[in-house]
């Protein structure tokens, strides 16, 4: 009897390999981890080659399992080109995201949803999370990942963020000033929440930096400007919590939610792989 590779089980090899995870993989598949981990043995049985390493911390290839990733990511596109014919039919997912929440998933994230699918036309926006919730109840955006503000529910979290007062390690604080801050302009949130802390405690501050988005300010920190409120997983190297040691009030945490009015089958499994990247990379 010749063997055959169920193109199921190679989905499930293919997102265990790209979020080095069984439980993010069952995420985006909608499935169990069981199910996940039962596939890939049946895989790897098939094969007769052991495709993974498992540990309590991580999932990783095998010399054997990356040799099969290339041949594995072909099989996935001929599958899908045949499925599709000559010229299949060109999808669109449009996406916000909080600038305070496009850390450094948005590149996985990115690199997940191409290799889902080629013919998955993007159209990312990042910008304030009110302003992405805005445009996305006004239904100009398939799906939102912003913070949860006000008294907003609903939606699917990807992570909790602990915010911190960032700045280069260089800062020195002259005594007598006020603090010199590094923020998005109103209505950022982030900004909003620190400044309403400031006041309570007291302390007296200015804007010495206001930035179009996260990238400028995060550089106006580095380059040694002003102390920015920040996401502990979106500061950069180079940045350091000074809130301790200027005995500044603190900022607690935001959560990061995943908003989605997507029914189509394609998109659905696009962003469950979203959402499974996200909190892999976040973790």
């Amino acid at each position: 009897m010749i063997a055959t590779l169920d193109i199921a089980t190679v989905q499930a090899f293919l997102l265990v390999a790209d979020l080095q995870s069984f439980t993010r993989a069952a995420e985006a598949l909608g499935t169990t981890q069981a199910a996940v981990s039962l596939k890939l043995q049946r895989l790897e049985t098939l094969l007769g080659k052991r495709l993974v390493e498992r540990s309590p911390r991580a999932v990783r290839l095998t010399a054997d399992g990356a040799a099969f990733l290339d041949r594995a990511r072909a099989l996935m596109a001929a599958h899908d080109h045949a499925l599709s014919g000559e010229a299949p039919a060109a999808q669109s997912l449009s996406l916000g995201i909080s600038d305070h929440a496009a850390g450094p998933e948005l590149v996985p994230l990115l690199e997940r949803l191409h290799a889902m699918s080629s013919n998955l036309t993007l159209a990312v926006t990042i910008g304030f999370s009110r302003e992405m919730q805005d445009a996305y109840d006004a239904g100009e955006l398939d799906a939102v990942i912003v913070r949860q503000e006000g008294s907003r529910r609903g939606g699917e979290k990807l992570t909790e963020d602990e915010f911190g007062w960032f700045a280069s390690r260089r800062f020195a604080l002259p005594k007598g000033e006020p603090l010199p801050l590094a923020t998005l302009a109103p209505p950022c949130g982030v900004r909003a929440v620190a400044v309403r802390a400031l006041d309570k405690a007291g302390i007296a501050w200015r804007e010495r930096f206001v930035g179009g988005g996260v990238t400028a300010v995060v550089a106006a920190a580095l380059a040694g400007l002003a102390i920015a409120p920040l996401a502990r997983r979106i500061a950069p190297p180079g940045l350091v919590d000074f809130g301790p040691v200027h005995k500044l009030p603190k900022l607690g945490s935001s959560k990061v939610m995943l908003h989605s009015k997507v029914s189509d089958p394609a998109k659905l499994a696009a962003l469950r792989a979203v959402a499974a990247t996200f909190r892999s990379v976040a973790a």
